[in-house]
């Protein structure tokens, strides 16, 4: 399974890339990202469209050379399991590079499930010494980026004393609070690790250049043998709270600065911004790239039909059906049906698994969005149904609500997945 090699540019590099091995982790139970959620693990929420969050850190490390990866996974994760099986299973057995899911499970010597990050990486040791690797990456299932980890790869080698690295992003003062945010010294080894510090007075001494500080990205390289030994003690469950702080004082953990755009998605307002984004002229995180594509489940759909559309600033998915309506800064996901007159703005549809009838001959609603609809600031879970003449606008600007058709979180409209919504609803 050989997606790109473009991006490794040293033979060395490359006669080491079969010693590495990718560990991504599946997300918790995602509880701020609730109703989108409710159903599934944040990394298989949809995304762009005709994506999962999930998709974004398996073609990083796929671009990158890396071809060795374990996603761990536990909770709701039936939709991430069946999407990573179809997206990237491979039938060759003579295939050295894989994407394999390892389930929590209970085991004679440990019958809790993954009881933080650093605890699933421990409880699935024995997976990682069976593939022997010399080092260890390790990934959030759940941010958006476009790293090159060769890159942060070969700046782990430079200095051989280097045990640890962690991949640093320079953020604002305002955003320190939900962050691990490090202090580097000579050599860019890591002096000081502050996890998500309560007040600014905690981090005076972690401030960058331009008044920036550089926070914890939760992606690590470890050599094996290190992270063998950072996991011995079974009380330590978390990378960030307990396994770092402490091997700053005991090991060589060097940052890594990445420059590049980098997002985690752990709020509904994360993450409706990070799709809308997609729709600017020139987007921070690209998804045109022929050398780093991002890859997904690839489905046998017709294209998009357009009948009397007015599109603008948009993404449209393919199989989708627009008749007569008009879209304006918003992500429309694979085989969403829009009728005629409805208007759609600054929002998020994630389209259907399935077309089913577009017509009201049975008397029910049918999926899809119905005609003179006006949706504004909203986020549609998939295979929705949503009647005629419905109003999603928010008009009394709340912040929180949920009624038995919608939520309202942090000001954005969410109407939770396979939710029916009368004709001539209001809000």
């Amino acid at each position: 399974m050989r997606f790109s090699e473009d991006s490794i540019d040293s033979v060395d590099f490359i006669l080491k890339k079969d010693e590495i091995l990718t560990i991504i982790l599946g997300g918790g139970k995602g509880t701020r990202l609730l109703p989108l959620t409710e159903k599934r693990s944040k990394p298989a929420v949809s995304f762009g469209g005709k994506y999962r969050l999930i998709d974004i850190p398996i073609s990083n490390s796929l671009n990158s050379g890396f071809e060795k990866i374990f996603v761990l996974t536990q909770f709701n994760s039936y939709s991430l399991n069946r999407h990573i099986h179809r997206t990237y299973s491979t039938t060759s057995i003579h295939q050295k590079s894989f994407v394999e899911i390892i389930a929590a499970e209970q085991t004679v010597s440990s019958v809790n499930w993954f009881e933080g990050t650093a605890d699933a990486v421990r409880k699935v040791l024995p997976y990682i010494r069976e593939q022997k690797p010399k080092y260890v990456l390790i990934l959030s299932g759940d941010q958006l980026y476009n790293m090159d980890l060769s890159d942060f790869m070969q700046n782990h080698l430079i200095d051989p004393e280097t045990e640890i690295s962690v991949a640093c992003n320079a953020v604002q003062e305002e955003q320190v609070y939900g962050l691990g945010i490090v202090q580097t010294g000579e050599g860019g080894f890591i002096q000081e690790f502050i996890e998500k510090p309560q007040d600014l007075d905690q981090v005076q001494s972690c401030r960058q250049e331009g008044n920036t500080f550089l926070a914890n990205m939760g992606i690590y390289i470890f050599n094996t043998k290190t992270l063998i030994e950072v996991l011995e003690d079974p009380l330590m469950t978390d990378f960030g709270k307990e396994i770092l702080p402490r091997a700053i004082k005991e090991k060589k953990v060097k940052a890594y600065n990445y420059e590049g755009y980098w997002e985690d998605i752990g709020t509904i307002r994360a993450f409706y911004e990070a799709n809308l984004m997609l729709t600017d002229d020139i987007p921070k995180f690209n998804l045109y790239l022929e050398k780093t594509p991002f890859f997904t489940r690839a489905r046998s759909l017709p294209p998009s039909k357009i009948n009397h559309a007015l599109i603008n600033k948009a993404l449209i998915s393919e199989g989708t059906i627009l008749n007569h309506c008009e879209i304006h800064r918003s992500i429309i996901g694979v085989r969403q049906f829009i009728d005629r007159g409805t208007k759609i703005y600054d929002s998020v549809v994630m389209g259907l698994d399935h077309y089913g009838r577009f017509d009201r001959t049975t008397g029910k609603i049918p999926i899809g969005i119905g005609p003179d609809c006006e949706i504004r600031n909203a986020i549609i879970d998939k295979d929705c149904a949503i009647g005629a003449g419905v109003k999603l606008l928010n008009k009394s600007h709340l912040t929180e609500f949920e009624d038995e058709f919608v939520r309202i979180r942090e000001g954005i409209i969410v109407v939770p997945r396979h939710a029916t919504i009368p004709d001539g609803y209001e809000i």
